[in-house]
């Protein structure tokens, strides 16, 4: 069987791997695409109800605000974690079984948390079960 198009439809094909935002959240842009997509596509014979429009711009100002939040608490735990680091400086710690032991000389900042190197070049990851002294 043929495949027919309609006169003035799009033949575009879409990726959809590109169509689709990166990751599982919806981010304020790719929602405002939506929003004019939809206000452009819509069938003017039914426009969108008020009521629907109102709760789509509500819900874009709290996708908005929950970005803000998301950059302020990033920010925030950034800078705990660097007070933390520098206040490792000098102290000595002690992994959970006892099998690592040693003075900071350094620490890093990794996405899994502080990483303190020790004065003899061993590496120590600050979670569950290390002392501090």
């Amino acid at each position: 069987m043929a495949d027919v198009t309609a006169l003035g439809a799009s033949t575009q094909q879409i990726n959809p791997v590109t169509a689709r935002p990166q990751g599982s959240t919806l981010d304020q842009e790719a929602f405002l695409r939506l929003l004019v997509t939809q206000m452009k596509t819509q069938d003017p014979t039914k426009p969108m109800e008020s009521t629907e429009y109102i709760a789509q711009l509500a819900s874009f100002s709290q996708v908005e605000q929950s970005v803000q939040v998301n950059n302020k608490l990033d920010s925030l735990l950034t800078s705990s974690a660097l007070s933390l680091a520098e206040n490792m400086i000098g102290r000595t710690v002690t992994s959970g079984d006892g099998k690592i032991s040693g003075e900071v000389v350094s620490v890093k900042i990794t996405s899994d948390g502080p990483v303190c190197t020790l004065a003899d070049g061993k590496t120590l990851k600050l979670d569950d079960g290390v002392v501090i002294a």
